[in-house]
């Protein structure tokens, strides 16, 4: 019979396990917070709804669901990828969160890995909530949905530039005001329940500009009008991410 041995192993886990671990905590602390509940699954799907059952806005023609569906998962990626992640990373900041969190064996690389993964969980269950509400509304979406997919992808990594950028530059506070202050004017003037059309022809250029504007006409384009992957929005979309990620990396404090 051999002997048991004790002997302590010290070490960090294996980098992915630690990831695994640290996304699992931030995506059950995003998901138990009523303020994010109600930005990341209330909002839109009272916006898909309201706006699909009540004849209150002119789409232009064709089916109002048909119209809202693509518009709001494209709401639900900004709210989770943006305002969400802007306002709790910019707490965390504050509070001296981030600096603990980044002085443990997880590096501050692994951590910002985490925090993307938890924000991917959260759109994946947005996704099947909103798509299940678009079909009892008579919603049927066509197209490819690797194109859906790509443009979603391209999309949470322009929306979470931005939003790290204002967390890691601006004061919980001013994060706050305006993360919600972004939400409300890019609701209303980035195509989500009103097209673009309705806005005076010379504001068109720059709104079309709009990362909001970007995703919200490629998931349209591909779900509801069946095209093939839009181009124009996809590299709309990949100018900010490379813009904002890039300027995270330069002046992201994370104290």
């Amino acid at each position: 019979m051999t002997a048991l041995d004790l002997t302590p192993a010290p070490g960090a886990a294996p980098f992915p396990r630690m990831v695994l671990a640290q996304a699992g905590a931030e995506l059950r602390a995003m998901l138990r917070n009523g303020e994010q509940l109600l930005l990341t699954l209330i909002i839109p799907v009272l916006l898909l709804a309201g706006f699909s059952l009540a004849p209150l806005i002119d789409v232009g023609g064709g089916r109002r669901v048909d119209f809202l569906a693509p518009g709001v998962l494209a709401l639900a990626v900004m709210s989770t990828a943006f305002t969400g992640q802007a306002i709790a990373t910019g707490f965390e900041r504050r509070y001296g969160v981030l600096k603990r969190l980044g002085a443990t064996p997880l590096s501050r690389s692994g951590l910002m890995l985490a925090k993307t993964a938890a924000v991917v969980g959260v759109e994946l269950i947005q996704a099947v909530v909103i798509v299940a509400v678009g079909l009892a509304l008579g919603w049927r979406p066509q197209g490819s949905f690797l194109s859906a997919a790509l443009l979603v992808v391209v999309g949470t990594a322009a929306f979470s530039g931005l939003g790290l950028l204002m967390a890691g530059t601006l004061r919980a506070e001013a994060t706050l005001a305006a993360a919600n202050l972004v939400y409300l004017v890019l609701l209303g003037a980035g195509g989500v329940v009103f097209p673009l059309t309705k806005f005076p022809e010379g504001a068109r250029p720059v709104l079309e500009a709009l990362p909001i504007s970007a995703l919200t006409t490629g998931l349209r384009a591909v779900l509801s009008q069946g095209a093939a992957l839009p181009l124009v929005p996809l590299a709309v979309l990949a100018a900010w991410a490379v813009l904002s990620l890039g300027l995270v990396s330069r002046t992201f404090r994370w104290e």
